[in-house]
């Protein structure tokens, strides 16, 4: 049975929270005044003409104020409609004109004036209502003894009873005078529906609504509407989009009881859920009911992608408003922690699925973008790497002014921010001379500026050059030495020339392909078997790297920073990233694709194949993958066709069968010959048997019939 865990209900009941509302019987408006003040309602609508701003010929009222108040408008005990209260406060703006020449000083006053200050303020209040599809403008005649107010001074306020509205209406109110001396007034209001109001047996049209339970069953979440079986009604889900308009998602009219099922994989914060009887105008209500729900949250980031934009701009793609922050930050060469920087971008919520723009004077490749929520690092793309290149080994000055103009430079480091000419024993403090000299001459780009900060990107590759000018000296003194003694001794050094030359031909080749391998962490099992693989192909002229092997740097940097670094080192020496698949990696790839699997094993701290899919998934989406990436499978534990149909564009192997293949795919073009190839897979073969046999044989095996993950081999 379903253990409900947040019950709701769309039609109405008693609760702390739902409101009470006062009735008006009867269908005539009416108008009142505070004390002081007298009113009039003019009987029937006026047109709503605002006209034009004109000058106040002395003291007059206006309207300072609006304030609304739900009531119920009832012509039977149980045949009511809402209706909005509108109280208008008013205030005396303008001067009384003031004596002049001898009458100012004692003189005898104007009778003129006495005249009109014992007489009455008055003035024609407009009153203006919207709420599609109904318009309506009442007008109020207000008047007040001008003795009695002073200019600036409140005198009271008028309050009309009332417009009629729907439940869970837009309304627009304005209010000005005639003649008007004034920018209008202007309200706008939301109306709650019947979930939010005690009117369930006073209006008619919450009577229908039916009932909503929400509740779950393990990875599925159950919808149940309690509603008599003749009964039809619309039932909508849709994401509700704080920065922008609503996105429909699923819709239906149905009819009687009904239970909906959603997989877990489809929740989101902003999913909400709308449902009405299918009559004519009848109320419609939404809840939002998986806002608190951690699998929501975790969803949404699952799906948010970081994209950035030539030259300077930068987009979050999300289904829902994400409540992050996005920062700039500087990435060394090397594969540490990107290092946070200034400016920071808006510390509000990140807006998303809009291009927006980075407060750069030029770009840098170093330069990435980070995205986080409570402190905790969601996603990071560094700057067009595509475009711009590789990183480079450049130094990061950040440059501070005071009010005076005085400057100061440090150098961005992975121990901190050093001052260029101090005597720390880091490079840039070796270099702070140097450094500077670079500043001043224009060497350096650029890359942002403001009346405090800025900041250099100060190239560091003459330096490096430096260094190693003694060591192609001494380079060059030993090969002169050698051409020396090659003309005394010919055929001597000839011998050793030979045997240099088979030595050098054989280096690259013993240094091999780098080959960079990602699995899913389902079990010590896989593990085992994964090692086994990494260590047969150690044997053969290939650089492996994996991160059963990078335990400590995982830990240090995150495995997010660790994959970016990885996989950034293979691609730019030629190398190869290999996606063994598994069956609990294929439900990962299908889960981050929504293609609604079953959730995975929980993912370990130092799962780098979970952390990889959000680089992993573009190459493929945009057609990078192909000479990059390769796939890979083992005998007995995944059928062929299991591997989602979106890794198929690059090479897939089952291993040991396609071992051949396989190494041929990894070793660099035209090496090895046939022959030798054959011999490797042998070898690779015998290391990895046993340890796939093991795997196979042992109980709790991550196979399973049913799902398509063994071949029943």
């Amino acid at each position: 049975m379903p253990v409900p865990w947040f019950l709701l209900s769309l039609a109405l009941g008693r609760s702390p929270m739902v409101l009470s509302l006062e009735r008006l019987v009867g269908p005539q408006d009416t108008a009142r005044c505070s004390p002081g003040l007298s009113c009039h309602l003019w009987d029937g609508d006026v047109l709503c003409l605002p006209g034009s701003i004109v000058s106040a010929p002395g003291p007059v009222l206006v309207p300072t104020r609006l304030q609304t108040e739900l009531v119920l408008r009832c012509y039977q005990e149980t045949d009511c409609d809402l209706c909005v209260r509108v109280a208008i406060h008013l205030a005396v703006h303008g001067h009384w004109e003031e004596p002049k020449g001898e009458e100012k000083f004692g003189g005898a006053a104007d009778p003129e004036l006495e005249e009109s200050r014992n007489a009455f303020l008055q003035a024609q209040v407009v009153l203006s209502f919207q709420a599609y599809p109904t318009a309506r403008c009442v007008l109020l005649e207000v008047q007040v003894p001008a003795a009695l107010v002073q200019p600036g001074q409140s005198v009271g306020s008028v309050v009309f009873d009332c417009f009629e509205a729907a439940l869970g209406a837009e309304v627009r109110i304005w209010s000005y005078t005639q003649p008007r001396y004034q920018k209008e007034l202007n309200l706008t209001q939301h109306l709650p529906d019947c979930k939010g109001l005690e009117v369930r047996d006073s209006i008619q049209s919450c009577w229908a609504l039916p009932w909503l339970n929400v509740s779950a069953d393990g990875d599925d979440v159950h919808l149940v509407l309690d509603v008599s079986e003749d009964q039809r009604f619309g039932l909508s889900l849709y994401w509700n989009q704080v920065q922008g308009p609503t996105k429909p998602w699923w819709h239906r009219n149905l009819t009687g009881p009904q239970t909906i099922t959603l997989n877990h994989t489809d929740l989101f914060p902003c999913l909400c859920i709308q449902v009405w009887p299918l009559e004519p105008d009848s109320v419609r209500t939404s809840i939002c009911p998986f806002r608190e729900d951690p699998r929501a949250h975790r969803n949404l980031w699952r799906a948010a992608r970081l994209q950035l934009l030539p030259p300077r701009g930068w987009r979050l793609d999300a289904p829902c408003s994400l409540p992050a922050e996005a920062t700039l930050c500087w990435q060394a060469p090397g594969g540490g922690p990107c290092q946070s920087l200034v400016p920071p971008l808006p510390p509000a919520n990140v807006t998303v699925n809009k291009a927006l723009e980075l407060p750069l004077l030029n770009v840098h490749p170093n330069l990435c973008v980070q995205v986080s929520s409570w402190e905790k690092l969601q996603l990071q793309e560094c700057l067009w790497v595509d475009s711009l290149g590789p990183l480079k080994d450049d130094m990061l000055l950040v440059e501070t002014r005071d009010p005076h103009n005085n400057r100061s430079l440090c150098a961005l480091e992975p121990s901190g921010c050093t001052p260029l000419l101090s005597r720390a024993s880091t490079r840039a403090a070796r270099l702070g001379e140097q450094l500077l000299q670079d500043l001043q001459s224009g060497q350096c780009l650029q890359l942002w500026d403001d009346d405090l900060r800025a900041l250099w990107a100060c190239p560091m590759d003459k330096y490096v050059h430096q260094r190693w000018a003694l060591v192609w000296l001494a380079c060059l003194l030993f090969v002169a030495v050698l051409f020396l003694l090659f003309l005394f001794r010919k055929d001597q050094v000839k011998g050793w020339l030979r045997l240099l030359k088979e030595d050098i031909r054989a280096g690259p080749a013993t240094r091999g392909r780098a080959a960079l391998l990602l699995y899913s962490a389902e079990d010590s099992g896989f593990e085992r078997l994964v090692s086994a693989l990494a260590s047969a192909l150690c044997q053969l002229p290939l650089r492996v790297a994996v991160d059963l092997w990078s335990r400590r740097e995982l830990s240090a940097q995150g495995p997010l920073a660790w994959f970016h670094a990885q996989r950034r080192q293979t691609l730019q020496e030629g190398g190869v990233v290999v996606l063994l698949f598994s069956p609990g990696a294929v439900v990962l790839c299908r889960e981050w694709l929504q293609d609604g699997a079953s959730t995975p094993a929980p993912q370990g701290p130092h799962d780098a194949f979970a952390a990889s899919l959000s680089c992993v998934l573009p190459d493929f989406l945009q057609g990078r993958a192909p000479g990059r990436y390769v796939g890979a499978y083992f005998d007995g534990l995944l059928h062929s066709d299991a591997v989602p149909a979106l890794f198929r564009s690059v090479p897939v192997f089952s291993l040991p069968s396609q071992l051949p293949g396989f190494l041929g795919t990894l070793q660099e073009p035209g090496d090895p010959r046939p022959g030798l190839l054959r011999e490797r897979a042998r070898l690779v073969s015998q290391a990895l048997q046993p340890a796939l046999d093991q795997l196979l044989k042992a109980p709790g095996d991550p196979g399973d019939p049913e799902d398509g993950t063994r071949d029943g081999t």
